[in-house]
């Protein structure tokens, strides 16, 4: 993990930062949970029948513990997920998949709206908790997730969910170019496949977040 400051913040004349506690404090920040679903997360769900769903059953619960710290400390929850219908679907998307000798249509149903799939899986939203409904990979494209973050008075995110390549690093990127402040816990994050979760968490780390996992988040919260 890189010890990145926070410009123009955490900083001493001695050049030594304030750290977690600091920048993540509840007052400023909120937890972003990404796309968590049925369809993505469970092994009932749509890919479920394709994919061993073992592979993310520990940023699934690693996630409950960050949402619960996350309530303990008053911090902000946010769930952000995909919720589709065939007239939101992305045309590009699905003539990339026709392109690729995919079955766009096919493909294309997943977290459909009303449909179990894409119900919240592990961590769920309580009554008066904000949830954003979105229909591209990132939670800022097309919804009013910016609008509601502000709305929280936060400068700074913690992202999880899934997949961390796709969804995760999407948000990710946005909430960087709209100048958040963005942490990922790196435990409350995957991919199908392992490789692919760390080199995203690598280039995330690179380009746009600091990486932390929860059990840091949650020590800094009971500072």
């Amino acid at each position: 993990m890189n010890a990145q400051v926070l410009e123009g913040e955490g900083a001493t004349t001695s050049g030594v930062v304030d750290g977690l506690a600091v920048w993540i404090a509840p007052s400023r920040t909120a937890v972003v949970v990404i796309d968590i679903q049925v369809d993505f997360a469970s092994p009932e769900g749509a890919l479920g029948q394709y994919v061993d769903m073992a592979a993310v059953q520990p940023a699934v619960a690693a996630a409950e513990r960050l949402v619960g710290a996350a309530r303990a400390a008053g911090t902000p929850v946010v769930f952000v997920g995909l919720f589709t219908a065939p007239e939101t679907d992305s045309p590009s998307w699905k003539e990339r998949m026709r392109r690729r000798g995919g079955d766009p249509d096919n493909e294309s149903a997943l977290c459909r709206v009303g449909d179990p799939g894409s119900d919240f899986y592990g961590p769920k939203p309580l009554p008066g908790e904000v949830v954003v409904q979105k229909a591209r990979y990132s939670g800022f494209v097309g919804t009013d997730l910016d609008a509601r973050l502000k709305d929280l008075g936060v400068d700074t995110l913690i992202a999880a969910g899934l997949t961390t390549e796709c969804c995760v690093d999407s948000t990710v990127r946005d909430a960087f170019s709209l100048d958040y402040h963005v942490f990922v816990a790196a435990d409350a994050c995957a991919a199908y496949e392992a490789d692919i979760h760390a080199a995203s968490l690598k280039v995330m780390e690179l380009n746009s977040a600091i990486l932390t996992d929860t059990a840091a988040i949650a020590a800094a919260w009971s500072v």
